[in-house]
């Protein structure tokens, strides 16, 4: 890991011989986001699951939004990247950077961030005010906060994953706000038509929103751009809808 300030934990299942799928979380979550996707993956082949920086046990990782896409490229090596949410947005911007990584790309409820300054900057704001929140409140408050919210109205208590996301610091949190939120990020709109690997774009039935965003990163990128709408589920795929989540991303790989 020379040149850099840390590398991001990690964990590897399976194997060969179908290659390897790296799948990256969300905001607020941990690399078990991914238990039952991870599970059905690596009965086919390989699977790495990253904790992002300011979270799990990559908690004290403090990088850039380019940065921390490059230690998602570290920790996963050269094969399919599954990213979801802000995990989705660190993918994007790491097959961009880094084609010869990113083999495929499945972007899971995920943009390419906001083109748009004004609303980047009220994004920033409302960012600071949630990153003041959680540091103030602690991280339990702040869950029930966030889960509470819209993207979210449709996600059944039981599949969340409130006991993982507790791992998370304020700290951690705090930081991925202001570092890593689309208020912050670079908007990667005018570098779509350059994307490389083949792309998924999932979005969930319910999650209006994310679903017209897939469709116009669709039409940016090009013909090597798939749209896929999991009947159903709302933002969170993978957590309401895993089993069809799982065979899109098989189907994709294979």
């Amino acid at each position: 890991m020379t040149g850099h300030p840390a590398s991001l934990h990690h964990v590897v299942d399976g194997g060969p011989p179908q290659g390897r799928v790296v799948l990256v979380h969300g905001f607020t979550q941990t690399l078990a986001a991914w238990g039952v996707v991870g599970e059905r993956l690596a009965r086919r082949g390989e699977v790495v699951r990253v904790d992002l920086p300011g979270h799990g046990g990559s908690g004290g990782v403090r990088v850039g939004f380019g940065e921390a896409a490059g230690l998602v490229g570290e920790a996963g090596g050269a094969g399919t990247y599954v990213g979801y949410s802000l995990g989705g947005r660190l993918c994007l911007r790491l097959a961009l950077d880094r084609p010869d990584l990113v083999e495929g790309l499945v972007l899971v409820g995920a943009s390419p961030g906001i083109a748009d300054p004004v609303a980047r900057a009220e994004r920033w704001a409302a960012d600071e005010v949630l990153a003041g929140q959680v540091e103030r409140e602690g991280v339990a408050v702040f869950l029930d906060r966030w889960l509470a919210g819209p993207l979210f109205a449709g996600l059944p208590e039981a599949a969340a994953g409130r006991a993982e996301r507790l791992a998370n610091s304020p700290e951690g949190l705090a930081y991925a706000l202001r570092r890593l939120g689309t208020g912050v990020q670079e908007p990667l709109w005018d570098r779509l038509a350059g994307l490389r690997p083949p792309a998924l774009l999932v979005a969930g039935e319910r999650d209006a929103k994310f679903s017209a965003i897939a469709g116009q990163m669709a039409a940016a990128i090009g013909p090597s751009a798939r749209v896929a709408v999991v009947p159903g589920a709302g933002h969170a795929v993978q957590l309401e809808r895993p089993a069809e989540l799982a065979a899109l991303i098989e189907a994709f790989v294979s």
